[in-house]
């Protein structure tokens, strides 16, 4: 018989409280892949309205050469 597990839903991080501003490197370059590329939500965890907020936020870190393009 096949058995089914449920994976735990991920809790949107800032809708738990964190904030993410495109100064801290650190966290901003955690929602980011190996390649440069954003991660969708289903990696992040993050809710739709926090999702825009994070791309927001990586895209002025690039701008201001925070952050690279490209890896």
């Amino acid at each position: 018989m096949a058995e089914f597990y449920h994976k735990k839903k991920k809790i949107c991080q800032m809708c738990a409280g964190k904030s993410i501003d495109y100064k801290d490197v650190n966290i901003v370059s955690k929602y980011i892949t190996d390649k440069g590329k954003i991660m969708n939500r289903r990696m992040t965890g993050a809710c739709a309205k926090h999702q825009r907020h994070i791309a927001e936020q990586i895209k002025r870190a690039r701008f201001m050469a925070l952050l690279p393009y490209v890896k």
